[in-house]
């Protein structure tokens, strides 16, 4: 399923079953760059794959990444929303590179196995209890940039994830009011060497899933109004065209509420942290026989509103060869 040459590649699916929305009511954050600015900007993605409206442009004393734009809460938000209901200019899709909708967040959290039907295909029970790890902030790479295959592991797996944007400031977070400290959500790939996490290491998980380029994230942020329902969503990844995960967010065992309720007994949020709340079933490792990523190359691309469209290599002292992959 996985070999070099002209192969469609990974593509994940995070899409409401209400989407597309009206453009006064969609919402997508991003960071980007361009050519002709100096630095990362913050903007606007118009439409499913359109152009990019300059925040920083329409307003020049909003902060350039989005950590300190989250920061500022509801006064940078406001602005924001003007920007969308302005007729402004967009800079087309081609002429800016995207980074991650958030990067170098104070935290990246975790949850294992948090489907149902996930759960079902490994055999093993449902959790009482959220299963918490981690990722360091230095493994999320931007949608489009490479992800390494490193020589160290011969069993990188993908996992299609839905993930959760912190935009306010909290410990001991109540789960009734944990909706007001999410600034919104957006698509990852849990990146996994399951060498590493499953039999080295001492099982523990931590190196199999943050070896560097491991949280391909964004392109954008989509503010929690913009989103009908985040625990009904379909979410599908694709390898080499193939659906090989293919669920929907109800399938959920802690919802977003329940997760921030439950870290936040342990840790205090910060705008910009990022929650990776779990995969469905359909991984490579589960497979009969296991099936890991392998070099190829070719892109694939898929219309949706959570996406993220990641540039594969495999790093080897002779050199690198490269696949593209898009998820959307």
């Amino acid at each position: 399923m996985l070999v070099s040459g002209r192969g469609r590649l990974l593509t994940a699916l995070l899409q409401a079953q209400k989407w597309p929305f009206q453009p006064s009511r969609d919402m997508k954050l991003v960071q980007f760059r361009a050519p002709h600015l100096v630095g990362p900007h913050l903007g606007l993605e118009t439409g499913n794959g359109g152009g990019v409206i300059n925040l920083n442009a329409f307003d020049p004393t909003l902060p350039k990444m989005m950590r300190q734009f989250l920061e500022q809460g509801e006064a940078t938000l406001s602005v924001a929303r003007r920007a969308l209901a302005a007729q402004l200019p967009v800079l087309p899709r081609s002429e800016v590179t995207f980074l991650a909708p958030v990067t170098r967040p104070d935290k990246v959290v975790c949850v294992g196995m948090n489907y149902v039907d996930h759960c079902k295909e490994q055999n093993v029970p449902v959790p009482k209890e959220p299963i918490i790890f981690s990722k360091f902030a230095s493994s999320i790479v931007g949608p489009y940039d490479e992800v390494v295959l490193p020589p160290q592991s011969q069993e990188v797996d993908w996992e299609v994830e839905l993930a959760v944007v912190i935009g306010k400031k909290g410990k001991h977070i109540k789960a009734t009011d944990a909706m007001a400290h999410v600034a919104g959500f957006t698509v990852a790939h849990d990146v996994s060497a399951r060498d590493w996490q499953m039999r080295r290491n001492g099982k523990q998980w931590l190196l199999g899933k943050t070896f560097d380029t491991f949280c391909p994230l964004g392109p954008a942020l989509v503010t929690k109004d913009s989103v009908a329902d985040p625990h009904n969503l379909k979410i599908c990844c694709r390898v080499n065209g193939e659906v090989v995960q293919s669920s929907n967010t109800n399938q959920m065992v802690f919802k977003t509420e329940d997760l921030i309720a439950w870290v936040s007994q342990f840790v205090t949020f910060s705008p910009g942290d990022v929650i990776l709340t779990g995969t469905p079933p359909g991984v490579g490792v589960f497979r009969k026989p296991p099936v890991f990523l392998k070099v190829s190359e070719g892109p694939d691309s898929t219309d949706g509103e959570l996406w993220v469209c990641t540039l594969w290599k495999e790093e080897r002292s002779e050199g690198s060869r490269n696949w593209n992959s898009c998820s959307v």
